[in-house]
């Protein structure tokens, strides 16, 4: 898929979610909540992979990093132990919410994107990135 990198931030987080939850679809998630914001923190992507009579349904919360270049590292390097903790806290908040506490596997993925210089983002996607400390 060819994208130019859009010009300001606020538009590269948004072409960079919607580029995520296209990739991420493509691939067998189920999208169910996109930007949510609960207990000060926020939710990327929240999607669904529908379990087998075995097993049940996993809920992935997704972080989405974009970065123009990689000069400065690549944007899965900026999902540091303050923003996990962040997306735990609202990770935790939105399964209370849902009624899906304990009843569901819980996965934590980044999904980075470089823009580059080209018009070919590269998308790297880091299934089970981080698990929940204690």
């Amino acid at each position: 898929m060819s994208i130019s990198p859009p010009a300001s931030t606020r538009a590269r987080g948004r072409a960079s979610e919607d580029l995520a939850a296209s990739f991420l679809e493509a691939r067998g998630l189920v999208i169910c909540a996109r930007n949510v914001t609960l207990a000060h923190a926020e939710l990327d992507l929240v999607g669904r992979i529908s379990g087998d009579a075995s097993a049940a349904d996993t809920i992935v919360f997704v972080e989405i990093r974009s970065r123009k270049d990689d000069r400065a590292g690549t944007p899965a390097e900026t999902v540091d132990r303050g923003k996990q903790r962040r997306v735990v806290r609202a990770a935790t908040a939105w399964l209370l919410r849902e009624d899906l506490w304990e009843r569901v596997a819980v996965r934590f993925d980044v999904l980075a994107i470089l823009f580059g210089d080209d018009e070919t983002p590269e998308i790297t996607w880091i299934p089970g990135a981080f698990e929940v400390d204690g």
